[in-house]
């Protein structure tokens, strides 16, 4: 065969396969991004950890997660909700340190992953784990009674200015706590001593109302939602509520503390956290099925009924926010003294 045949032949080759290569090349790129998104996924059950007891927030939120995954096939395996309560949430956090690496094991969080690491209830910085995602806040509010002398957020402000331990204020469930700091920051920005605050700290939500009711303290806060409502029913009188917005729904009548000249913003929120070392393909699957639970109607019935706010953030901009977030709260405990 002389070159010029060569070359003939060759040609006809090329012609006759080309088709079949374009189409193998073609499933290739289309297949690329499917297979880059399902890089990792569960092969065995999930288990969604909770640091505290059935029932509450932080447990409710689990559940509601566990179900939407499995009603919304978001998932293709079972997930389970396995509370670990005990030491101010440690015996969740220790429950996934036993599983580094492993992103079949994830926990719905609070804003006590801080709070108890800076006053030393904790010996785990939020560090220690992978975070993922912010689902939701929730508001602290400033409550008094209906007939209390008080009759804006600015009064309570003067008083604290004055003399910061003139009203006992109540808080649940703990010294240091959320409830705690926006008191402690109240105080702060209103040019009084939060370390004079009167904090008497109750074993529920509940106990601090009661307490409030019965004229034992002035002032309660807590979740703007858990109070209200005692507020619709005109025993209790919502002053202010420490958001970045005046809140929607029911509670949209009460002025934000920046409203009245006051920088307060503290909120309890939903973080999820994965064990400390999972990779990015995992972080990425947990982002992606947490970002379309947030864009759910269960979650946003969750929202209604609860009065939190829904505020997704993927895993960077969570540690971004918890970094700042820590600094802000150390500064605050360590003027209380309760930092460690």
């Amino acid at each position: 065969m002389n070159a010029r045949c060569g070359i003939r032949y060759n040609v006809r080759i090329m012609i006759a396969i080309r088709p079949r290569w374009i189409v193998c090349a073609f499933s290739l790129i289309c297949a690329a991004p499917a297979g880059a998104q399902t890089a990792w996924k569960p092969s065995h059950p999930v288990e969604i950890v909770v640091g505290v007891g059935p029932g509450g927030g932080v447990d409710r939120t689990a559940r509601l997660l566990q179900k939407v995954l499995f009603e919304k096939k978001m998932i293709d395996v079972a997930a389970s909700v396995i509370n670990k309560p005990g030491g101010g949430g440690t015996l969740g956090q220790a429950y996934l340190h036993q599983h580094d690496g492993d992103a079949h094991y994830i926990e719905v969080s609070a804003t006590s992953i801080l709070t108890n690491q800076i006053t030393g209830k904790s010996p785990n910085s939020w560090t220690d784990f992978t975070p993922i995602a912010m689902l939701c806040d929730e508001y602290i509010g400033f409550v008094v009674k209906a007939d209390s002398p008080l009759k804006s957020g600015r009064d309570l402000a003067a008083m604290f200015k004055q003399d910061a331990s003139a009203l006992p204020a109540g808080i649940a469930t703990s010294a240091g706590n959320t409830n705690h700091i926006a008191l402690a920051l109240l105080a702060r920005r209103a040019g009084g001593d939060p370390k004079k605050l009167k904090v008497v700290v109750f074993g529920s939500g509940g106990e601090s109302t009661t307490a409030l009711m019965g004229g034992h303290v002035g002032v309660v806060t807590a979740p703007a939602a858990s109070a209200l409502s005692a507020v619709q029913g005109g025993t209790l009188r919502m002053l202010a509520v420490a958001a970045p917005r005046r809140l929607e729904g029911p509670l949209a009548f009460v002025p934000t503390w920046k409203e009245l000249g006051y920088d307060i913003v503290v909120a309890n929120w939903r973080p999820v956290f994965g064990p400390r070392g999972l990779t990015a393909e995992q972080v990425a699957f947990w982002e992606d099925r947490l970002l379309r639970f947030t864009q759910t109607e269960e979650w946003k019935q969750e929202m209604d009924s609860t009065g939190a706010v829904a505020h997704y953030m993927n895993s960077r901009e969570l540690a971004k926010f918890l970094a700042a977030q820590h600094a802000e709260f150390k500064a605050v405990l360590s003027e209380v003294g309760l930092a460690r």
